[in-house]
């Protein structure tokens, strides 16, 4: 006879019951880890455009805003310059990475790294510095690429 036992049973059967039954379940989806987030196209060569005529990408057309595309984070620096860096921290390689018009830097949301427009470490968390890219403005396209 073939014996299947259901996840509650096989919970139970590990010896969880109760609160801790309840806990794994109502837990296990908002449970996070700090794992390496490394599909990130830092591995490869990065050449792609965009078109800032067309939404979502015309944030971009205004200086200070920034999007993030293809892990890729692009920020409007200035009226003529943008700059543009991997979204992966390289403090615990998390895709958290924005960037803060505020303060004219990338910034980590996860644990403050902090990176200038070129990718230069700021601060302990962010010492390793990121990868950044190049960027080329020609009419309404903005290239990005290694």
């Amino acid at each position: 006879m073939d014996s299947k036992l259901t996840r509650n049973e096989f919970l139970k059967e590990l010896g969880f019951k109760g609160a801790s039954l309840l806990a794994i379940y109502c837990g296990a989806s908002t449970l996070t880890s700090c794992t390496n987030e490394s599909n990130t196209p830092t591995s490869g060569t990065v050449d792609f455009t965009l078109d800032l005529s067309v939404s979502p990408n015309t944030t971009l057309n205004t200086v200070g805003n920034y999007l993030i595309t293809n892990r890729i984070v692009i920020a409007r620096i200035s009226d003529s310059s943008f700059a543009a860096v991997t979204q992966i921290c390289t403090h615990e390689n998390r895709a958290k990475v924005i960037y803060q018009n505020s303060s004219g830097e990338f910034y980590c949301t996860e644990h403050g790294a902090r990176y200038t427009t070129g990718g230069v470490g700021l601060n302990s968390e962010g010492k390793k510095g990121i990868t950044s890219y190049n960027t080329e403005l020609t009419g309404t396209t903005l290239r990005i690429y290694s």
